[in-house]
């Protein structure tokens, strides 16, 4: 029973289902949370973290860990060179909060805020803040196919009888069919309601047997003055398992085993070309009661094909998701021919497909595997759904779309939830945003500002890793040389507030377009590369005012504390310029009040000295000389960050790692034989570079098999099997490679 398909137990009951007539003796195999049911419900109240919470916290705790050993091994020192305790310790004190990001709250929380103001007036709603970030960084979206790719309204196509020509006989006793049920509504029998019947045709209904999901086939017993007739509509495979003959064009019937493989042909032939397909048979009866027994040696009449639309404008709105390099992959429980034919009309050539049937035999590696490169996921259960969003979290950063009960624990699973208003309850608790319409359109304005969100609190990161990491560091090293303090107290913390007011508006600022073509990575070793590098940059400039204010115009204690704090300030307001675009700084437009509250702050830091409050804080006024030298040095130091800048965005690299493994004799299993790791620096190229580091390694491997991992498969590279399926090196595509 464990590897047979959910919708073939026949023999099993599910916890949640009312037992309202007769008796049995059933066998308890699971309870409470161990059931399927139960395993649902138990998912939708799991945590998933995120890739951009989880780098938040790892960034947190790195630059807790920097400013501590820092402000402590100051405070040590300036102690060891007999200087006061009290101006010790406030100095490390007012190091440690200004290295301390604490705008990075306020910063996130207002683009966030922004974000979601700006996606309501989109009709979405934005049921977690943090939400936004993440869909930010998502890189793939799975979506069940119904109401998201198509209208999500059953239109009938035709109906046509065993050889695939229309059939008025076929088509009167669906119509009864479904004007006579009178069980749950559903969308098939509207649909077939509103096909033209004269009401002087409507026979008399005698009985009616229920659609269940067991037999999947609702039956309905008329009495039409002549006869009396059994009509029956379901499933395809559950309507032909209880027919014996078939009704031909001239009203006679054969038996039904010699058109059994002209019908299951045609019936393949309309799920290729996208039809949902349901089957109509009947026959006479004698009596009114009826049975599910009564169920048999019945007459095939035809099939009903069932047409769901292509969303207008869904193509174009795919090639959009695409252009910003975010795949689509369609989870569905619908037969995987009728999935296929919709996925081949919206643009996804030669679809890869894989059934539940096949995930009931793979094992969690080789899914992590081969879910990469699967388009569809057809025919599926309910809690296969959360083990492909789980499978495919360790290579994409996933967004599911989902409306269902069968949807909650794979909304939970993905990094980013999503529902739609009309959704179940528990679907849209689970859920991280809601959509008031179900529209593929809506979530590629949602990724823009997810993006845009990310980009701008990176922004921020940045600065404080690099220039203002680099100031303190800068201030702290001249602390242990220079006879009395580089800054005092209150002007490291004066120029952490000069820097941060105008900081608060890149909350709102403008993000380029180049930026939001790609999802946003967190990548904390990029952060802790940037920061070492323009640290450096800013502590070498640092190094040239302390050079120029001691040694060159020769200044003293007060003169060189208000020359520094100058520069400090400058610096650290100009970088914000240099950071905020991958480009030169002059070739991005900044957002206005960002522009106003920056000139306002570099403005007011150069004339502050000349105030007579400026004493309070240890500030004496510069000449003419002093502040043109310290202007001289911020314009170097812009000049020169802005071609680190571009050098540094060019240059990062990203590593994967490949793993060369030996085919055995039948060229179907592969054994590991060795890991190389290489870098590959700009994604155009990839390809290239790849090849030739092969080729350089080990040439004479080149043409055996190999596959690529991404830093998240590797961390489980050793765990897997000695043999496994891999495809051919000649198999990965350059597209496969830069994903």
């Amino acid at each position: 029973m464990a590897d047979t398909e959910l919708a073939k137990r026949a023999n099993s009951l599910w916890e949640g289902t009312n037992v309202v007539s007769g008796k049995g003796r059933a066998l308890v195999i699971n309870t409470g949370s161990n059931t399927i049911f139960g395993n649902i419900v138990k998912s939708s109240a799991s945590i998933v973290e995120s890739t951009f919470e989880k780098g938040i916290r790892d960034f947190g705790y790195f630059l807790m860990k920097i400013t501590l050993i820092l402000s402590i091994f100051i405070l040590v020192v300036n102690l060891l060179n007999h200087k006061s305790i009290i101006d010790s310790t406030l100095f490390a004190l007012a190091l440690a909060v200004g290295m301390a990001p604490e705008l990075l709250p306020a910063i996130t929380s207002i683009a966030m805020s922004a974000g979601a103001k700006r996606l309501l007036e989109k009709k979405v709603i934005v049921k977690k803040l943090s939400s936004i970030q993440n869909l930010g960084e998502v890189n793939l979206l799975c979506t069940d196919k119904t109401g998201t790719i198509t209208e999500g309204v059953i239109l009938v196509d035709s109906i046509v009888d065993f050889g695939g020509v229309p059939c008025d006989h076929a088509q009167k006793l669906a119509v009864w069919n479904a004007v006579f049920e009178t069980g749950y509504s559903n969308p098939i029998d509207e649909a077939l309601k509103k096909l033209h019947l004269n009401s002087s045709d409507l026979p008399q209904k005698t009985g009616e047997i229920p659609f269940d999901f067991i037999r999947k086939r609702l039956s309905i017993a008329v009495d039409t003055g002549q006869e009396k007739k059994l009509i029956s509509k379901g499933a395809f495979e559950q309507i032909t398992e209880i027919c014996s003959h078939v009704r031909l064009a001239d009203g006679t019937s054969e038996d039904y085993q010699k058109y059994k493989t002209t019908i299951e042909s045609l019936y393949e032939s309309y799920g290729q070309r996208g039809f949902r397909v349901i089957g109509i048979c009947s026959k006479k009866i004698d009596e009114n009661t009826l049975t599910k027994d009564d169920e048999n040696d019945m007459t095939f009449e035809g099939f009903i094909l069932l047409n769901d639309p292509v969303k207008k404008g869904i193509v174009e709105t795919i090639s959009e998701l695409k252009k910003m390099h975010v795949n689509l992959k369609i989870i569905t429980g619908d037969n995987k021919n009728v999935a296929k034919a919709i996925a081949s009309g919206v643009g996804l050539v030669n679809p890869v497909i894989m059934t539940g049937k096949e995930l009931l035999q793979i094992s969690p590696e080789a899914l992590s595997l081969k879910a990469k490169n699967t388009d569809i996921f057809a025919e599926v259960e309910p809690q296969q759904k959360e083990r492909i969003i789980q499978a495919l979290r360790k290579t994409f950063t996933v967004a599911y779309m989902g409306d269902g009960i069968n949807d909650v624990s794979a909304i939970n699973a993905a990094d980013v939830g999503i529902s739609v208003e009309n959704s179940v309850d528990i679907a849209k608790e689970a859920a991280d945003f809601v959509l008031m319409e179900k529209d593929l359109g809506v979530l590629l304005d949602g990724i823009k500002e997810g993006r845009k969100t990310f980009a701008n609190t990176l922004k921020y990161i940045y600065i404080s890793t690099g220039s203002t990491f680099g100031n303190m560091f800068s201030v702290a090293m001249a602390s242990l040389i220079l006879p009395f303090l580089p800054m005092l107290p209150k002007q490291i913390l004066l120029t952490n507030f000069m820097s941060d007011f105008p900081y608060m508006m890149i909350a709102s600022d403008n993000v380029d377009a180049e930026q939001l073509q790609k999802p946003g990575k967190w990548n904390l070793k990029v952060i802790n590369k940037y920061m070492v590098i323009f640290g450096i940059h800013s502590s070498i400039f640092d190094v040239i005012t302390f050079v120029m204010l001691l040694y060159v115009l020769k200044v003293q204690e007060s003169t060189f504390q208000t020359g520094w704090f100058v520069e400090s300030v400058l610096s650290e307001l100009c970088i914000l310029f240099i950071i905020r675009t991958h480009k030169n700084f002059f070739k991005s437009r900044p957002a206005k009040f960002l522009f106003i509250l920056s000139i306002t702050g570099l403005v007011l830091t150069i004339v502050l000295p000349y105030f007579p409050f400026a004493l309070k804080f240890g500030l004496v006024p510069l000449s003419l000389v002093q502040m043109t030298a310290m202007i001289g040095i911020v314009i170097l130091y812009v000049v020169t960050a802005d071609f680190l800048k571009i050098w540094f965005s060019e240059n990062t690299e990203t590593y994967k790692i490949l793993r060369w493994i030996y085919p055995s004799p039948d060229q179907r299993t592969y054994k590991p034989y060795v890991i190389f790791y290489f870098p590959i620096t700009k994604p155009a190229v990839r390809h290239q570079v790849a090849s030739t580091q092969i080729s350089t390694w080990k040439k004479e491997f080149l043409s055996r098999a190999s596959v690529v991992f991404d830093k998240s498969t590797s961390k489980n590279i050793e765990s897997l099997p000695t043999e496994y399926t891999f495809p051919r090196w000649s198999e990965l595509n350059r597209e496969q490679i830069e994903d």
